[in-house]
C-alpha cells in the first residue's frame, strides 16, 4: 500500500475496477507508437452500433512535465499539461479544449501521509470550484467531494465517503447526490498468487427507493490471462476474458446477457490495444 489515504477518487476504486473496468459492449481498437524523439502517439477507434468515433493523441514527457494533446472526431483539441511534484507531494494539472473558450481549468493535487487534497478552478468569470479532501491513514480514510457554482452561489455536488483497508480487504461507504444515494462496496483478495478477488457494491436511492446490488469476481488463469464475471439483482450477467498476448498489448472480449429477457441477443464487446 502507498503512503497516506490517497485522494477522494480512491475511495471504493478497487471494487469499482473489479465490477466495471474493461466491460463494454462496443468494439474498440487502440494502437500506440513511439517516435524517435520519445513522443507517444495513440490512435483510437470505437464502433458504437452504427456510429464510429475516433481520436488521435500524443504524449510528450520531459523530466517532470507531461504534455498530452488529443484530437477527436468533432475536431475538438484537448490539451493537458501535468507538472509532477513541483514541490513534494504536489501535482499541478492545466487543461483546455479548443474551440471551447470556457473549458480552461487548473487542478492542484496534494498528497500527504495523513491527507489527500484535490481542487480545481475554471478559467471563467464565474467558475465552478471543485474541492475534495481526505484525511486518515493507509487503513482508514474519511473524505468529502464538493462542487460550488460561483454564478448561482449553490453547491452542485456534495458527497462524502469512508474507507477501511487492511492487507486483503477494502470496504467503503459513500453518500452521494446531496444525500440521496447511499453506496457500500466491498473488495476482498482471495489469492494474491492468482489475482483472485471478489467484490460487491450495493447502491440505494432514497428518492426512488431503488436498490442495485452487483457482485463480481476475477481470477488469473495464468500470468497473461484474466477472467472476470459479475451479476446484478436485475438479472444481468456479464463476463470477460483478457489476454496480454505481448507486453502491454491486450485483447479483451466481454459479453452480457439479460436473464430476464433471454430471447434478446447478448451484447458482445471487443477491445484490442497494441503497444510496441
Amino acid at each position: 500500500m502507498g503512503k497516506g489515504p490517497g485522494l477522494y477518487s480512491d475511495i471504493g476504486k478497487k471494487a469499482r475496477d473489479l465490477l466495471y473496468k474493461d466491460y463494454q459492449s462496443d468494439h474498440k481498437f487502440t494502437v500506440t507508437t513511439y517516435t524517435s524523439s520519445g513522443v507517444a502517439i495513440t490512435s483510437t477507434g470505437i464502433k458504437k452500433g452504427d456510429l464510429f468515433l475516433a481520436d488521435i493523441s500524443s504524449q510528450l514527457k520531459n523530466k517532470n512535465i507531461t504534455t498530452d494533446v488529443k484530437v477527436d472526431t468533432n475536431s475538438n483539441l484537448l490539451t493537458t499539461i501535468t507538472i509532477d511534484e513541483p514541490a513534494p507531494g504536489l501535482k499541478t494539472i492545466f487543461s483546455f479544449k479548443v474551440p471551447d473558450q470556457r473549458s480552461g481549468k487548473v487542478e492542484l493535487q496534494y498528497q500527504h501521509e495523513h491527507a489527500g487534497i484535490s481542487t480545481s478552478l475554471g478559467f471563467t468569470a464565474n467558475p465552478i470550484v471543485n474541492f475534495s479532501g481526505v484525511v486518515g491513514s493507509n487503513f482508514v480514510a474519511l473524505g468529502t467531494d464538493l462542487s460550488f457554482d460561483t454564478a448561482t452561489g449553490n453547491f452542485t455536488k456534495c458527497n462524502a465517503g469512508l474507507s477501511y483497508t487492511n492487507s486483503d480487504l477494502i470496504a467503503s461507504l459513500t453518500v452521494n447526490d446531496k444525500g440521496d444515494t447511499l453506496s457500500a462496496s466491498y473488495y476482498h483478495t482471495v489469492s494474491p498468487l492468482t489475482s483472485t478477488a471478489v467484490g460487491a457494491e450495493l447502491t440505494h436511492s432514497i428518492s426512488s427507493n431503488e436498490n442495485i446490488l452487483t457482485i463480481g469476481t476475477q481470477h488469473a488463469l495464468d500470468p497473461l490471462t484474466t477472467v472476470k464475471a459479475r451479476l446484478n439483482n436485475y438479472g444481468k450477467v456479464s463476463a470477460l476474458i483478457q489476454h496480454e498476448w505481448r507486453p502491454k498489448s491486450l485483447f479483451t472480449i466481454s459479453g452480457e446477457v439479460d436473464t430476464k429477457a433471454i430471447e434478446k441477443s447478448a451484447k458482445v464487446g471487443l477491445a484490442l490495444a497494441l503497444k510496441p
